[in-house]
């Protein structure tokens, strides 16, 4: 077996595997969980960083200088300051407010529970998407995310702040006011992070079985399509499971995606003309 073969069926369990197995030796050293949580996630982007710009699955596809520097202020903006102030704010309720809903399984071992909060936060993340594309004015921001004509994994977070908002809303904020623990988000943000990146990576991948549990590259390279019939499919955050019990999950075994983007090829790009596109009605399809 090649290193092309190995990268293409290993890259994503191994590094996956390795982000966890670093968030919890850095908390045995002692790190504290976000700083554990936050360094997992930065060393796999500076991985999939690598294996994009050795084992790409289209050239065409690579951040150039202006997408990369487009996206560093998407990435800034959209993960870095809301995460760290809506992160600092939650965990002041939490300490504060001493909330521990019983709804939730306080109980259960810290992975269990992580668990349980991507498959449950994956549930209220798959409607949220899947009205975006359906419901005219939350497509108008969504539209934003689906504009590049490329997919690597730095426009993962190529977000309008208003949907980031609406997102955090349906994604850790329910969790919150569980009373659900630090040590129980800050492992759910490793995964989130890493599986995001790579569902963006323009890397050359294969999950095979995986495809029916994890939602990767080869399903959400369809759902960035131009046309829509391709593109309303795969909502799944994380996990596929949702659309294969809703029936959206989309994976032609006979052909590769094409084009992606918006049908408005002319779309803006850059982060300042797309703080105004949403409230331009129709401007996606012109």
């Amino acid at each position: 077996m090649n290193t092309n073969q190995v990268v293409k069926i290993g890259a994503y369990p191994s590094l996956m595997a390795l982000g966890v197995a670093l968030y919890y030796l850095l908390g045995f050293l002692g790190f504290d969980a976000k700083a554990a949580s936050y360094t997992s996630a930065i060393l796999g982007a500076i991985a999939i960083t690598f294996l994009e710009l050795n084992f790409s699955c289209r050239e065409r596809w690579l951040g150039r200088k202006n997408d990369v520097l487009n996206d560093s202020v998407y990435m800034f903006v959209q993960i870095t300051v809301p995460l760290l102030l809506t992160w600092a704010l939650a965990f002041w309720l939490v300490e504060n407010l001493q909330t521990r809903h019983p709804l939730w399984p306080h109980g259960w071992p810290v992975w269990s529970q992580a668990l349980a909060m991507l498959l449950a936060a994956d549930l209220l993340r798959y409607w949220l998407h899947r009205f975006s594309h359906e419901w005219p004015l939350l497509w108008r921001l969504h539209a934003v995310h689906h504009s590049p004509h490329k997919i690597y994994w730095l426009n993962v977070a190529r977000f309008h702040p208003l949907e980031k908002a609406l997102q955090f809303m349906f994604d850790a904020l329910p969790f919150i006011l569980l009373g659900v623990s630090e040590d129980v988000l800050t492992l759910y943000l490793v995964f989130y992070s890493i599986n995001g990146f790579f569902q963006h990576c323009n890397i050359d991948l294969r999950l095979g079985p995986l495809n029916y549990i994890i939602s990767g590259p080869e399903l959400h390279r369809w759902h960035h399509s131009k046309f829509p019939e391709e593109s309303n499919q795969n909502y799944g955050n994380n996990f596929i499971v949702w659309d294969l019990l809703f029936g959206t999950r989309f994976l032609p075994d006979d052909r590769l995606v094409g084009e992606l983007g918006l049908i408005n090829r002319n779309y803006p790009q850059s982060f300042i003309s797309q703080l105004k596109t949403p409230f331009i009605k129709g401007i996606d399809k012109w």
